[in-house]
């Protein structure tokens, strides 16, 4: 069973596009009362048969309320009762609502928030549950790692499980089939260079190549599908992570700096990019404007519904030609109050996200199912996304967006490619900037 609160549905599917940042939002529970001590919790697989009411609090729809349908169908006793809060309030509230007398049970996850949560003891470890579930076999490894930190929450893949994923999301190359047949390119470009190819010929043709909505964050998705493929991933990680000694100031980041100020000066980047926003980006795409677009799966079934199979998806080509085998996403992740008073069908919930049932739930909703062996009858765009996340998958190649490396990281990305767009920011000026907020979060 399901309650729902009433709210006019946000822009859900843009808000994890925009960022990896999924919050932890700000509800009032249901079952709340003291703070609970881990080491109380008496952990078990098997769930109560009494009624039981929990309160979920979230931003992202779809999954989440068909996600809760499905698991309550199996459990008829348990009533979850979902609340929904609009994405540019939930991190406000956050700390709020998750050290108040009545916290919800299970909330979305924010990496932003941990940093104060995590050592204030709001959330549940929820290693003793990943180890009794057998989630290690059931979870992809990275995305379990990235919802995984240590105690002052300063840096992130190591330590405890803090959150599971229920929806996983990849970053990619939209492009129009006909625009692209009309400027006689021949199908997906194999390699970077003939993506710029593709896009010089697209351009001589009176199309714009991109659309890009530089007004938020399509424009540092196009530098972060290039750092994908033009960065090491394991420096990559450990900025992300937090790991000591770590740069973004370094070749790869440069390099794929240096190239998106190449398709500014070539006119790949439309000058008009700081003025768009994602939403009208991906309008501008859908209608023809434009022959690729480059986001994230969220976006697979709006377009699909308005191009058909005029709409193809693959990874950001790399240099070499060698199938991308990494590649950003971000999780619809759900963390559980270390006050709920029922931990044990909180963490039956999140278990259920990892079955094959929840994994057409979270394909029909746009995104990559958990359980990455399930069937899903794809077809279309929505094939070609599914094969090549499988190819990520296999080589453990998800790795987060960059505004996960510090609270304030999105503050400079969005402007600085927005610098970068206008000529008004220099590469190492970019770079220096995000760096200096990563240098800022960790030096405590």
């Amino acid at each position: 069973m399901r309650k729902t609160a009433p709210f006019r549905r946000p822009g859900a599917l843009l808000a994890l596009g925009t960022t990896a940042a999924l919050a932890l939002a700000a509800c009032a529970g249901g079952s709340g009362g003291g703070e609970t001590n881990q080491s109380d919790n008496d952990v078990s697989t098997t769930i109560t048969d009494e009624p039981v009411t929990l309160t979920l609090s979230y931003t992202n729809e779809p999954p989440t309320e068909d996600l809760i349908d499905g698991f309550t169908e199996h459990h008829p006793n348990v009533t979850i009762d979902a609340q929904q809060t609009p994405f540019n309030d939930y991190v406000k509230s956050i700390k709020l609502a998750m050290s108040s007398d009545d916290p919800p049970d299970i909330a979305q996850y924010n990496p932003g928030a941990m940093n104060t949560l995590v050592p204030a003891g709001l959330i549940l470890d929820l290693g003793p549950w990943a180890e009794a579930y057998g989630w290690s076999e059931k979870f992809p490894a990275a995305s379990l790692e990235v919802l995984s930190s240590d105690e002052s929450a300063q840096q992130f893949g190591t330590g405890n499980l803090y959150a599971a994923p229920g929806a996983l999301s990849v970053l990619g190359v939209f492009y129009n089939t006909s625009i692209l047949d009309d400027a006689g390119v021949d199908g997906a470009p194999a390699t970077l260079e003939e993506f710029e190819e593709a896009m010089r010929q697209v351009q001589d043709s009176g199309t714009d190549p991109l659309s890009v909505g530089g007004l938020e964050v399509g424009g540092f998705h196009i530098w972060n599908a290039l750092l994908n493929v033009l960065g090491d991933v394991e420096d990559y990680r450990a900025w992300v992570y937090g790991e000591d000694g770590a740069t973004i100031e370094n070749d790869g980041a440069a390099e794929a700096t240096d190239t998106l100020i190449e398709w500014v000066d070539e006119g790949y980047i439309p000058s008009s990019a700081n003025a768009t926003a994602d939403s009208d980006a991906q309008a501008n795409f859908a209608n023809g404007e434009s022959a690729f677009l480059i986001t994230g799966n969220w976006a697979a079934a709006d377009l699909e519904s308005e191009m058909g199979e005029d709409v193809g998806f693959f990874l950001m080509p790399t240099a070499s030609g060698e199938p991308a085998t990494v590649a950003s996403g971000a999780s619809v992740a759900y963390a559980i109050s270390s006050k709920t008073e029922h931990p044990n069908v909180a963490a039956a919930f999140l278990d259920y996200l990892s079955s094959e049932e929840a994994a057409q739930i979270q394909f029909e909703g746009g995104f990559m199912p958990i359980n990455t062996e399930a069937e899903l009858g794809a077809e279309g765009v929505r094939a070609e996304i599914a094969d090549s996340f499988a190819t990520v998958v296999e080589n453990d190649g998800i790795v987060p967006f960059p505004d996960f490396a510090s609270p304030g990281m999105i503050d400079k990305l969005t402007p600085g490619v927005q610098g970068l767009i206008s000529e008004t920011m220099t590469r190492d000026e970019f770079l220096r900037s995000l760096q200096e907020s990563w240098d800022e979060h960790h030096a405590g």
